[in-house]
């Protein structure tokens, strides 16, 4: 009886993991969701492809500059092929596979929201065919239009899939599956409900239509009360914080300057006196650099989930912040150093 229970525990066993997705299809099922064929384009190799290009580069531009340099020795290379050689390795590829998952999030994001926007449309020509007599499956398909874009070619894979003897609400919720859509998902969870009762598909279809398209005008009118609010955060950060920095930086200079001429003297039976400035201009202008991306990035967030409702769009505006506010933080500090200069 022990020998019986021991092998269904290890059958039962096998087919959990067998029932565990791998690394691999986990990868697989991430990159269809964004779009991107798996098949054509093999990731892992092409990311340690990357990380040795990037090591060897490292490599080559360290022992050349110590040749330059006349520091070479062979405990350097010893260190350097050892240590951080494969520290380098592992760094790009940990920010490879980082910047693969922002860019296969944001892209999830983006077919999310192209498929959110034609919806109604497609639903409400679905009811048209579905009234003019058709079945749902071919209403489905007559409904396929170019211009849905992402939603016409998951429409043909839930046709195939039917036309292969899968059915139609596996194939339906295969398809909300592949989107992290609340909306998508009720959709498809109602048309399913409507399938199995056995209602009046094309009615229902439409309605939902109608809720979706009332949702996505109420959304608009939000976005567009809350512009005040956008332009604000847009004015501090691209304009304000990089003009406060530019002043800082060159009213730091002016005092830098006036202390060199003044020096360490101290008046004669007095304790007034005069020593260094404690932070260094270009010290400061790293700091400023450094504080402008922060702020950069915080306000492309906010800025994002004010308009959109995600912050995951927020990338799109991080660089142009990024460029704008340093780009005008020199502008702005070269111009007031001009004017102060002329004025002092």
């Amino acid at each position: 009886m022990k020998f019986l229970g021991n092998k269904k525990e290890g059958r039962k066993e096998e087919r959990k993991k067998k029932e565990r997705p791998t690394k691999k299809s986990r990868l697989k099922f991430y990159l269809a969701k964004a779009g991107i064929d798996s098949e054509k384009h093999n990731i892992p190799k092409l990311i340690f492809k990357i990380s040795i290009i990037t090591t060897a580069i490292f490599l080559i531009l360290s022992i050349y500059y110590t040749f330059q340099t006349g520091n070479f020795s062979f405990y350097y290379l010893f260190l350097l092929l050892v240590i951080a050689a494969p520290l380098i390795f592992i760094i790009t590829i940990l920010l490879v596979w980082l910047m693969l998952f922002i860019i296969i999030d944001i892209k999830t994001y983006k077919r999310k929201l192209m498929v959110e926007k034609v919806l109604p449309d497609f639903l409400q020509l679905t009811s048209t065919n579905i009234r003019s007599g058709m079945p749902i499956d071919k209403a489905l398909w007559y409904s396929i239009r170019p211009r849905f874009g992402v939603l016409a070619k998951e429409i043909e894979i839930v046709a195939k899939q039917t036309m292969s003897g899968i059915d139609l609400n596996k194939a339906l919720r295969n398809f909300s599956d592949r989107y992290d859509s609340l909306m998508l998902k009720r959709t498809i969870s109602l048309i399913v409900e409507g399938l199995s009762a056995g209602g009046e598909i094309g009615d229902l279809l439409n309605r939902i239509s109608l809720d979706i398209q009332n949702q996505q005008i109420i959304k608009k009118e939000m976005a567009a009360g809350v512009t005040s609010y956008v332009l604000f955060i847009t004015f501090a950060t691209v304009l304000a914080a990089p003009f406060l920095f530019g002043l800082t930086l060159q009213l730091l200079t002016i005092i830098t300057k006036i202390m060199q001429r003044i020096g360490p003297t101290v008046a004669s039976g007095s304790s007034f006196g005069f020593s260094k400035v404690g932070i260094k201009v270009s010290d400061f202008k790293v700091y400023a650099i450094i504080s402008l991306i922060v702020t950069s990035f915080f306000s492309s967030m906010i800025i994002a989930i004010i308009k959109k409702g995600s912050a995951k769009l927020g990338f799109k505006y991080l660089i142009w912040f990024m460029l704008f506010t340093i780009s005008l933080f020199f502008l702005f500090s070269v111009f007031l150093g001009k004017i102060l200069g002329n004025i002092i």
